[in-house]
């Protein structure tokens, strides 16, 4: 079995296929620019071919056509004919309540992710304007299924998902605490209790995902408890160009000096603050990381509270779990940043937390394994993560039952 796994944005269309006999991609690619005056479409297969061409992609439809095409094309192609496309897979980052597990699609899921529309507009938006396209070039004999990013956190209690505002909000409006990367944390996870060689079930796991945008996550005994982000991903600790958690306040008090729009606020909350706000070198860590380096107050600043608040809610959620067994980093800075494993980890010293400084820095460009010493009181991993596997694995599932 052949799984296209699609991850469509407002102007871009990610795809990895992958086969699923070996859970092995086969190729991957990018549509970028989409709607746009010039698109730029790219693929890769797993053997090393490459495709690069400047496109006009008017919509989703165009976009998928040129992934079909390259699929089969002589050159590139991976595949002899698109019926060994035996289904697709979706990435939907919001499910809300409506969806707490990945399902087949049709049209009632369809409207169903239009209605959360309001809860993630440019995503949701996006995701349903990649199915339809996808079925217009696939065909409806094709089976599509959606994965969602919230589905794995809804586990969660009401004394972690309801805020501190009047209830009603959350009767008339669905104003919760949804957490997103749920597909990435719930792949690591799950790949942590492999390598420890223990049930899921029986382990106390924080996991997270440090990328530009960031999440931690509280999984206890296989289900999520807490975490990080909230109603959207502006939640949680500074990220590359978000905020994280503030004091509600600052938001007026900002708005009425600079005299901004709820919009240019949104716009200030999401795309310039965090890592590049405070450094005012760069949302890219790299590049805060070659200032801090380079002795900039600033950049340094930037990292010692990206550090300290992620221990924050490690220790968090620790407590909340009466205890832990295993500290997982994954995703951009999670996987490749040694120094930011290294500062979280000083912090939890007092607790036996032992982080080895040659494994540490091993662990990088894709290498997956344990980086604490084995006298250490809590394990800690790096472990690459992989949603488009968990996301092939659950379009095969449903596929199967059919």
């Amino acid at each position: 079995m052949k799984i296209l796994v699609i991850n469509a944005g407002s102007s871009s269309l990610k795809y990895q296929f992958i086969d699923m006999d070996t859970e092995q991609m086969l190729c991957k690619g990018n549509c970028e620019r989409i709607g746009m005056e010039m698109g730029i479409f790219t693929h890769k297969t797993a053997d090393g071919r490459e495709l690069h061409k400047d496109v006009v992609m008017a919509d989703h439809t165009a976009a998928f056509t040129q992934v079909k095409d390259a699929l089969i094309d002589a050159q590139v192609g991976v595949i002899q004919h698109l019926d060994e496309v035996t289904a697709v897979g979706h990435r939907i980052v919001q499910g809300g309540s409506l969806f707490s597990e990945s399902v087949l699609v049709d049209e009632k899921v369809i409207e169903g992710i239009e209605s959360l529309i309001p809860l993630a507009p440019l995503h949701n938006k996006a995701h349903v304007q990649g199915i339809r396209a996808c079925r217009e070039v696939f065909g409806t004999q094709v089976p599509e299924v959606v994965v969602f990013d919230t589905a794995f956190h809804s586990t969660m209690p009401p004394k972690a998902y309801i805020f501190g505002v009047p209830y009603e909000y959350y009767e008339k409006y669905a104003v919760r605490r949804y957490g997103f990367h749920g597909t990435s944390h719930r792949y690591v996870s799950a790949r942590c209790a492999e390598l420890m060689g223990r049930p899921l079930e029986e382990l106390r796991l924080v996991t997270c995902h440090l990328g530009n945008g960031s999440s931690i996550t509280a999984v206890d005994h296989g289900k999520v408890i807490d975490t990080s982000m909230g109603l959207t991903p502006l939640d949680g600790f500074i990220m590359g160009t978000r905020t994280g958690s503030l004091d509600p306040s600052v938001v007026t008090f900002i708005m009425e000096q600079e005299h901004l729009s709820p919009a240019e606020m949104d716009q200030l909350l999401n795309k310039k603050s965090g890592l590049l706000g405070i450094s005012g070198v760069s949302s890219d860590d790299r590049d805060v990381s070659a200032a801090a380096d380079s002795g900039n107050p600033r950049a340094q600043l930037a990292h010692q509270i990206l550090q300290y608040q992620i221990a924050k809610y490690i220790s968090g959620y620790i407590t909340a779990m009466g205890g832990c067994d295993g500290i997982v980093f994954t995703a951009g800075l999670g996987e490749n940043q040694a120094r930011h494993r290294k500062g979280v980890g000083e912090y939890f010293g007092y607790m036996g937390v032992k982080i080895d400084p040659d494994l540490n820095q091993e662990m990088r460009l894709g290498k997956e394994g344990k980086i604490s010493t084995e006298d250490s009181s809590i394990a800690v991993y790096v472990i690459p993560t992989n949603e488009e596997l968990v996301i092939a694995r659950d379009t095969k599932a449903l596929v199967e039952k059919l």
